[in-house]
C-alpha cells in the first residue's frame, strides 16, 4: 500500500463501521475505508480506486476522495490557520494537511494560497513543502513567444530573478533585470513570455510591449524626478545598476523614457543630472 497515492485495491471484509481494503485477499495489511465513503452496492471481492492517509490518531485511513494533492504533486492550498509549529491547509480531506515552519519560504497567513507539494516526513506522515518546486515543474507549456499567461511567485533569485508556476504547472522565470522588489512568494502575476527555451523552460515579463510600455515608462520616472525636487542626480551615463536601483527600469528602458520625455520638453538632460523643465 502507498502512502499518499491513488491506488486500487480489493475489499476483503465488511464490518459495521465500513470496509477493510488490501492489495490481495490473503494480504494481513489492511486498511479502512469509513462506512461513509464506501459506494453502494460494493462487496467483499469488490476493487475500489482510493487514496491513502493518516487521520488525526495517526492511523492509516482510506478515502474515495481525490485530495487536491498527492505525493509528488504540485497545487496551490488555501491556508487554513496557523499554528506554533506550521500551518494547516485545505486540500479536499476531512484531516488538514501541515506545512511545518521549516518547509516555508516565507510565512504564511489564514487566507493565503500557497504553492506546494507533498511529502513523507521522518514520522511517516504527509506533510506540504514550499520547498524544492523548481525540480516538479513541467517543461512542456503550450504558450509561445508573445503569449500573455498567470503564474504564481514561489522562489526569488539574485543570481537568476524571479521564479515563476505558469498555470502553477509549468516552469518559467522573470530575469534579474527585471524589477520585481514589489512581489512576494504567492503573488499571482499577469506576464508575457518573452522566450521559449531549448529545454521548454519559459522566460517572462511583466512589462507591456517597448511601445506600449514607454508611456508608463516615462510617467513613472517623471514622478521619480519630481521626488528628487525636479532633478534627478544622474543622467544616461549612470551604470545599469544604479538606474535599477532609484528607478526599477532596465538602463534600455531608461534611455527610452528619458527620450520620451525630452522630446516633450519635460526635461533637460545634462551629463551628470536630468532636470525638471524650468528647474
Amino acid at each position: 500500500m502507498k502512502l499518499g497515492e491513488q491506488q486500487r485495491l480489493l475489499i476483503v471484509k465488511e464490518v459495521p463501521f465500513g470496509v477493510y481494503l488490501a492489495e490481495h485477499e490473503a494480504d494481513e495489511t489492511r486498511v479502512l475505508l469509513p462506512a461513509k465513503q464506501v459506494p453502494e452496492g460494493v462487496r467483499p471481492g469488490d476493487e475500489l480506486q482510493v487514496f491513502l492517509y493518516k487521520d488525526s490518531s495517526d492511523r492509516l485511513i482510506a478515502t474515495t476522495r481525490r485530495p487536491a494533492l498527492m505525493l509528488g504533486g504540485l497545487a496551490a492550498l488555501p491556508v487554513l490557520q496557523v499554528g506554533k509549529i506550521g500551518a494547516f491547509l485545505d486540500w479536499g480531506l476531512e484531516k488538514d494537511l501541515f506545512l511545518p515552519y521549516k518547509e516555508m519560504t516565507r510565512k504564511v497567513q489564514p487566507g493565503d494560497e500557497v504553492l506546494v507539494t507533498l511529502y513523507i516526513d521522518k514520522s511517516r506522515r504527509l506533510c506540504a513543502s514550499m520547498e524544492g518546486l523548481y525540480e516538479l515543474l513541467a517543461k512542456d507549456a503550450p504558450y509561445r513567444e508573445g503569449d500573455e499567461v498567470s503564474g504564481r511567485i514561489y522562489e526569488f533569485s539574485d543570481n537568476f530573478g524571479t521564479f515563476v508556476a505558469v498555470d502553477d504547472r509549468y516552469s518559467a522565470m522573470i530575469p534579474r533585470h527585471e524589477d520585481c522588489s514589489h512581489l512576494k512568494v504567492g503573488d499571482l502575476v499577469e506576464a508575457r513570455v518573452t522566450k521559449v527555451k531549448p529545454d521548454g523552460k519559459l522566460d517572462l515579463t511583466l512589462r507591456n510591449k517597448a511601445y506600449m510600455q514607454m508611456d508608463e515608462d516615462a510617467e513613472k520616472l517623471l514622478g521619480i524626478i519630481d521626488a528628487y525636487a525636479g532633478v534627478l542626480p544622474f543622467g544616461e551615463k549612470a551604470t545599469p545598476e544604479v538606474i535599477r536601483r532609484e528607478t526599477g527600469l532596465s538602463k534600455a528602458a531608461f534611455k527610452r523614457a528619458v527620450g520620451r520625455l525630452y522630446k516633450e520638453h519635460k526635461i533637460v538632460i545634462g551629463e551628470h543630472a536630468i532636470r525638471r523643465t524650468g528647474q
